[in-house]
């Protein structure tokens, strides 16, 4: 995290956007491993991209050949780019009914609840499979709002393709660290959301994210502008059958937070446990608008998941709320970042994270107070529960606080689940096992509370698989 926290210090308020810093067949994407020019190309001639967007792709690729690897997080020298599959085109375009997606994917995420939900709560879905989407839809009624939710190579190709490239990769541009660079060069599906200035959006959007294809990378990318004075509340969800080889999950989510704007951003990600999730996510907020993170990670082999959040506004808000649950095998290395530019912004951060049966949590946050960012108040909260002796809790905090004038408090708490409660609740007549899980799902309901109660539901219920160990 210090190489973007670095290109981080050096912004002003005027330089926010701009950062210093045969085989036609499509089969041949099904096969091709490795990263070079050949297979950027060819990405780029299947998407018909506009220049600007193949100029990028390739600048990418230069970016991360002649990059290292991040110096922070946990160490993924193990995983091999050249044996990674970077584009799997599934058979089939994209539908607008549910009835035209193909059976086996529709299969796949009906399993997973969709588009169930859809019928249920939700003001739109959209769905990728592997490294396309293939299903897009929104409600009448949200749509006659003004709001537009597509995938990103509509928007790319439609009428919103200036909005686009006003933005896009550029909160988060290829020289921020290494997968950047990869997502910019690879990158393909992901969605596009626009809210027009004052629109309330009641029910929240949904995108969901299917990783079926074992050797594979997943590279999406989704932008999401809320302009002035708009509300609306997206909901991510992430997921991948377990195989024998290494997965990589590397994509991108830039958010933009108009005036007065509110946008509420929470994930469930449920990757297989053979997973690379190397995921960056980063926020800006302006005067008076406010960032809202809910995010459950209960998958994936090595996680590298900082949400970041530029308080770039006077009186602008964010607060990052957050859980890890890791096991056998897996090293997950989260937290969140947040950057204070405006006058009178605040942040506060609560993470709390889990670890059984040898799993490793490191928490890693940053928090950056720059000069101009006077009356600023910042909070931070990290909790982390080991279930038993061969677990790992680490807490990194860093913190980098360029003004006299602000108020920043930081408190960590690493413990184990106490013998006497759980006695206690055995005396009553629970067993050994639901004691456990009754105390774990107390210390995760900060969490739980913040989402929606399918989704809250649905953390419950990995939270006892993973106490299971059957995950």
């Amino acid at each position: 995290m210090s190489d973007e926290r670095t290109a981080i210090n050096d912004m002003d308020d005027t330089s926010l956007y701009d950062f210093r810093y045969d085989e036609s067949d499509t089969d041949f994407y099904k096969v091709r491993k490795g990263l070079d020019e050949e297979v950027v190309r060819r990405i780029s001639e299947e998407k018909n991209d506009p220049d600007w967007v193949r100029d990028l792709r390739f600048r990418s690729l230069e970016i991360f050949n002649g990059m290292k690897e991040p110096d922070w997080g946990p160490d993924i020298h193990d995983l091999d780019v050249q044996k990674i599959v970077h584009y799997v085109k599934p058979k089939t375009e994209m539908a607008a009914r549910w009835e035209d997606v193909p059976q086996d994917i529709k299969d796949t995420f009906e399993k997973l609840g969709i588009p169930e939900a859809e019928r249920k709560s939700l003001a739109g879905v959209g769905a990728q499979y592997d490294s396309e989407v293939v299903y897009h839809n929104v409600k009448d009624e949200v749509a006659r709002q003004g709001v537009v939710y597509t995938d990103m190579e509509s928007a790319l190709h439609g009428e919103y393709g200036e909005m686009v490239h006003e933005y896009f990769m550029k909160i988060i541009p290829p020289t921020d660290h290494k997968f950047a660079a990869l997502h910019g060069a690879v990158w393909s599906g992901g969605s596009f959301v626009y809210v027009p200035k004052g629109v309330k959006v009641s029910v929240p959007l949904q995108s969901y994210f299917r990783l079926n294809a074992a050797g594979a990378g997943q590279f999406e990318h989704t932008l999401i502008i809320v302009d002035e004075g708009a509300d609306v509340h997206f909901i991510e969800g992430c997921s991948a059958p377990k195989y024998n080889v290494a997965n990589l999950h590397a994509g991108c989510v830039e958010l933009i937070v108009k005036k007065n704007a509110h946008l509420r951003y929470s994930t469930i990600e449920n990757w297989s446990k053979n997973m690379y999730n190397l995921n960056s996510k980063r926020a800006v907020v302006e005067e008076n608008g406010k960032m809202e993170w809910v995010s459950g990670s209960f998958g994936s082999h090595i996680s590298y998941l900082y949400p970041t959040t530029i308080l770039k506004g006077d009186r602008s808000i964010s607060e990052f709320t957050g859980i890890t649950f890791s096991g056998k095998g897996q090293n997950l290395d989260t937290g969140a970042r947040m950057i204070h530019i405006g006058k009178h912004t605040s942040s506060v951060i609560s993470s709390k994270s889990i670890s059984k049966s040898g799993g490793l949590n490191t928490y890693r946050s940053s928090i950056v107070v720059n000069k101009s960012a006077e009356h600023a108040k910042v909070s931070v909260n990290c909790d982390s529960l080991m279930l038993d002796s061969e677990s790992r809790s680490d807490t990194i905090p860093a913190m980098n606080i360029m003004t006299d004038d602000c108020d920043v408090g930081h408190e960590a708490r690493i413990g184990r689940i106490s013998n006497k409660a759980i006695f206690y609740l055995m005396s009553r007549g629970l067993p050994e096992d639901e004691a456990r899980s009754l105390i774990v799902s107390g210390f995760a309901n900060p969490v739980r509370k913040e989402l929606p109660l399918e989704y809250a539901v649905e953390m419950n219920n990995l939270i006892k698989l993973e106490m299971k160990g059957t995950m």
